[in-house]
């Protein structure tokens, strides 16, 4: 199975990613040295969450900054020398009626926002594309429902050392070094402003499929089918990386998507048919995009 598996995923490296590098698809989701901030969002679900995580910044902030200067305060008005004798008292209801008001009118607010975009991820829509995703130690299987082709990705680089021959790989792929450890052999194509559906299980542990910039991931679990959906909105190449410890090389299980325009989706389609069929042909994503 491995080495089938092998087999397909570089015959497909040295055929689809070419074509796809002389497509000149921007490379939008992927890790930035030193970043701290979020991946460019590519979907809806991605805009929404990124924002919620900025508004619920700003309330954790706000609160932060309240608890510092009332601390502050009582520090400096109630200590030994400006206060000799301590003030004695059992309650205050005031108080406690408002850290108890206060409180729940601020998670109600946040909860307000939260679930309707926790609600947009789960509410499945009807896949335009629907793909079977399987995680397996330490690679991932993709099975293109509705057309009845699958194969498998792995990653770029079987050492996981990037060596000359290895960057040499990255190259024949349409990639840099930079993409070392990000880029697979093979990658899931979908076309843009379509909803793809994908049904996530797991071979043999749990594992977990992440886009980050689509805003999505959902564990794969043995003997389960977990759902998600996107709807990506803008064309290009799109990093993540499995997100549940797996094994030893957890590490090293990337994935890799490509969003394309809906002709070049037809013609990577029809030439997939044919390659997973075991009847390899070349085929040009740039000029069908022409």
């Amino acid at each position: 199975m491995r080495l089938k598996s092998k087999i397909t995923g570089f015959i497909s490296g040295f055929l689809a990613m070419p074509a796809f590098a002389e497509s000149g698809l921007e490379i939008i989701g992927q890790p930035v040295a030193d970043g701290i901030g979020f991946q460019p969002a590519a979907t809806k679900l991605a805009r929404d969450l990124q924002w919620l995580d900025g508004m619920v910044l700003i309330i954790i902030t706000a609160i932060t900054v309240f608890v510092l200067g009332l601390l502050a305060y009582v520090i400096l008005r109630y200590n030994r020398k400006a206060n000799p004798v301590p003030e004695t008292f059992t309650h205050n209801s005031s108080v406690e009626v408002a850290w108890t008001v206060i409180p729940i009118v601020i998670l109600v607010f946040i909860g307000a926002f939260s679930l309707p975009v926790l609600f947009d991820q789960q509410k499945i829509p009807e896949g335009e594309v629907n793909i079977k995703v399987t995680g397996y130690q330490w690679y991932w299987g993709y099975e293109y429902v509705d057309e009845g082709f699958e194969f498998e990705s792995f990653l770029i680089g079987e050492g996981k050392v990037l060596t000359p021959e290895v960057e040499l790989e990255l190259q024949e792929a349409g990639y840099t070094r930079d993409q070392f450890l990000l880029a697979t052999d093979a990658a899931v194509v979908v076309p843009v402003d379509k909803t793809v559906v994908m049904q996530i299980t797991g071979a043999d542990v749990i594992h977990s499929w992440t886009i980050p910039a689509f805003g999505v991931k959902q564990d794969a679990v043995p003997g389960r089918l977990g759902q998600l959906w996107f709807k990506a909105e803008k064309e290009g190449i799109y990093f993540g990386q499995c997100s549940e410890l797996c094994g030893k090389d957890h590490a090293y299980m990337p994935i890799t998507v490509k969003v394309v325009s809906q002709d070049a989706y037809k013609s990577w389609l029809s030439a997939a048919k044919s390659e997973y069929a075991g009847a390899t042909q070349p085929y040009n994503i740039a000029e069908a995009s022409e």
